[in-house]
């Protein structure tokens, strides 16, 4: 029996993590259906996944991010699932929160964000003022509060699985959430743990972390005003909740 949600696991270069983080969804969580999107991974992530005979997008260059995740919502879109979840091959993301993602849903949200700080305050940090600089650009130009804006542990509706799928050709990320919020899309969020990465080397070192800040502040403050509007989206833009 098909289950309502997907999880999308994209992974570059995770051979030593994908085993781990696809063996223990499948094995404790096996109402949840998933697909790893091989992103054109130079080392042996493809293989690993074959050898175990996970379902598997094998892209044969690397897309990055966008390109990945939207490669596994056209696989969403065409399999009929109502939800979809990004969930990271790195292991940081945790699969006993997707059930209260999924429930969040049943509130009317199109998107729901695992949040570390619902209920958590924010540590000081260099990362964490990105966060807290990008959460006031989407407030300023939203007026909906996020406060865990850059985390990667988003689900998303059959009706946001559509837009990615055959609209939008962007990664799921804050700017892109900060678009969808001004056509309409409702936003909520639920606290969730996320562990840190246990093996490999992460993309985000403090250089490109700042790259990555300045980008998703320029994206939301002046690139998404001209952004096309779509015209599907005809609910008022929704407030969030923890």
């Amino acid at each position: 029996m098909m289950s309502d949600v997907l999880v999308i696991i994209p992974a570059y270069n995770e051979e030593e993590n994908i085993e781990r983080v696809v063996g223990n969804l499948a094995e404790h969580y096996p109402e949840f259906d998933y697909v790893v999107v091989n992103d054109g991974s130079k080392d042996q992530t493809a293989e690993i996944c074959r050898k175990n005979n996970y379902n598997l997008l094998d892209l044969p260059v690397n897309l990055g991010l966008a390109g990945g995740f939207q490669a596994g919502l056209k696989y969403a879109w065409k399999n009929h699932y109502p939800y979809a979840v990004q969930f990271d091959g790195d292991g940081q993301h945790r699969p006993e929160y997707i059930g209260a993602m999924r429930e969040k849903m049943d509130e009317g949200y199109d998107i729901v964000i695992g949040s570390r700080f619902v209920a958590e305050k924010k540590p000081r940090s260099m990362r964490m003022l990105g966060s807290n600089l990008i959460a006031m650009a989407i407030r300023m130009t939203t007026g909906v509060k996020i406060k865990d804006p850059t985390s990667g542990m988003r689900m998303f509706s059959r009706k946001m699985i559509e837009e990615f799928a055959l609209s939008l050709n962007y990664g799921p990320e804050p700017d892109t959430v900060s678009y969808l919020i001004k056509q309409g899309a409702k936003v909520a969020e639920v606290q969730v743990v996320m562990d840190e990465r246990i093996a490999g080397v992460s993309y985000l070192n403090p250089v490109n972390a700042a790259k990555y800040m300045s980008k998703m502040l320029f994206s939301i403050l002046l690139i998404q005003n001209f952004r096309k509007r779509d015209k599907r989206f005809k609910r008022k833009a929704g407030g969030n909740e923890g």
